[in-house]
């Protein structure tokens, strides 16, 4: 080999090993480098703060389904549950603002409104009102007019008599009773005869008595004169409305598709409220399976949208307990009329 080709090779080979090592290295440090995201980034999520009506149960599956799924994350919402407490109430904390959204009845929506602290339907949870009077069996009560002259065990609300005399009336009775305001479940007041009769919810009670082996002769409202009407329903503030239209629609999307996977998926969104929710809320799994499977059914009637509400249930039902002087005002005088019309809205309901 000539000396010129022998140099030329000891010059070139190092440096060519020398090029090689540079270039693997700096591959590897765009490797490692972050990758530069051809996407807009997405934007932090909201917090939304939802104040329960009581600790978990069939009546919030929905909810936790829609968690469970990520379906509000999706929507750019961070659901924040707050913490069931006796103490203040769902609606209180939603005209305060301390809660965006809520879960209360037809009734306190009334009340709220009478007091000048009003509350919105902004959906109804279950379509009908699936309350009843029950009784034992072995009372001897069989229709509502056998509650003529027996006790019964009230909760406190000042539209409760006026509920019980009409449907003993509606049955043919005189509609007198006796009412005490009970401190223990209405079961176990049933149970122990401290009472004759008590109100009931057939989702919850109802299945509960059916587990006890508890045998019970139920009187369901809306077969006993009293209006159809909502109950639980989600409720928002005036101003939330006003101000945050955007942020409610993209809540109750995700709300509606919990509640519409719930209605065709009972056995699975049962075990996802398990799940969901802390460890002994439900100790009986297959009371709570039946609960679901109750409810599943009548979230909504077969081919309408869960939600939606109508005018007549927010006419009948809260005119007939203005009537009763059951709604007072901050000032404890009765109330007769209200903007019923003001009381709810379809709006944040997708079509």
């Amino acid at each position: 080999m000539k000396a010129r080709t022998r140099l030329l090779l000891s010059i070139g080979i190092p440096l060519l090993v020398v090029l090689v090592v540079v270039g693997l290295y700096l591959a590897q440090q765009r490797s490692n480098a972050p990758a530069q995201s051809t996407t807009t980034s997405k934007q932090p999520l909201t917090t939304v703060k939802l104040a329960l009506d009581w600790t978990p149960n069939t009546n919030h599956t929905g909810v936790y389904v829609a968690m469970n799924k990520k379906w509000y994350q999706d929507e750019g919402i961070n659901l924040q549950i707050l913490p069931y407490s006796s103490n203040v109430t769902p609606d209180v904390l939603v005209s305060n603002g301390k809660a965006d959204v809520g879960i209360s009845s037809t009734e306190s929506i009334v009340a709220d409104a009478a007091v000048g602290q009003p509350t919105v339907s902004i959906a109804a949870i279950v379509q009908h009102n699936t309350s009843e009077f029950a009784a034992l069996a072995s009372s001897g009560i069989k229709r509502p007019r056998d509650l003529d002259g027996k006790t019964y065990g009230a909760f406190g609300a000042p539209y409760e008599n006026a509920v019980v005399s009409q449907i003993i009336k509606h049955d043919g009775g005189k509609g007198n009773f006796k009412s005490i305001t009970l401190d223990i479940d209405p079961l176990q007041a049933l149970q122990s005869h401290r009472v004759d009769f008590v109100w009931i919810y057939q989702g919850a009670e109802g299945i509960q008595a059916k587990h006890q082996g508890m045998q019970l002769n139920t009187f369901p409202l809306i077969n006993s004169g009293i209006a159809d009407y909502y109950t639980p329903n989600f409720i928002a503030s005036p101003a939330a409305i006003k101000a945050k239209p955007d942020l409610l629609h993209r809540f109750m999307k995700a709300t509606a598709r919990g509640y519409e996977y719930a209605r065709t998926h009972a056995s699975e969104s049962a075990q996802i409220l398990i799940q969901e929710t802390p460890k002994g809320t439900f100790p009986d799994p297959s009371y709570l399976q039946d609960s679901q499977q109750y409810l599943s059914e009548h979230y909504a009637d077969p081919g309408r949208r869960w939600g939606l509400q109508d005018a007549a249930a927010w006419h009948g039902y809260p005119e007939f307990i203005l009537n009763s002087g059951g709604v007072k005002d901050a000032s404890g005088k009765n109330v007769t009329s209200l903007d019923l019309n003001s009381l709810y809205t379809n709006q944040f309901i997708s079509s």
